[in-house]
């Protein structure tokens, strides 16, 4: 028997799977639990379309991020902090920090976990932060940091 899947199954497939099982394994355990439907026509033809409906969703964010990228890469957050001797910070500046600069003078709505700092940033000068906006899709914002 053919089983489309509506869940991921362990050892047999993920959500949107076509599958062929045993008869008993879907009639008592697949069926039964609501972790698939049987392949009829009818349930490939809506698999179909939901496949289509999630590629067309996921080439929208994918635009969407492909616009914001473009639009961080010209925009520059400045910072003004407190050096002490030799041009050294007192303390870092971290993620969140540049995410509630970004909001306050870009009005750009940013998530802290997308910005990618490898280490805090420590020193005076202009950074280029990674931003991780998608999968594909990373763009880098300017951080000038001066002495306040």
């Amino acid at each position: 028997m053919q089983v489309v899947l509506l869940q991921d199954v362990k050892a047999l497939g993920k959500k949107g799977d076509v599958v062929k099982v045993n008869d008993g394994y879907a009639r008592n355990f697949i069926l039964p639990k609501k972790l698939g439907v049987e392949a009829t026509a009818q349930n490939l033809n809506q698999l179909k379309q939901q496949k289509a409906y999630e590629a067309k969703l996921a080439a929208e964010l994918l635009a969407e991020a492909k616009a914001l990228g473009a639009e961080l890469e010209k925009k520059t957050v400045k910072l003004a902090v407190k050096v002490g001797e030799g041009g050294r910070l007192f303390g870092a500046i971290s993620s969140k920090e540049i995410v509630q600069a970004a909001k306050e003078q870009c009005d750009l709505e940013l998530d802290k976990k997308k910005v990618v700092l490898p280490e805090p940033i420590k020193t005076l000068g202009t950074h280029l932060v990674p931003v991780k906006l998608h999968k594909d899709v990373t763009a880098n914002l300017k951080v000038e940091v001066t002495e306040a």
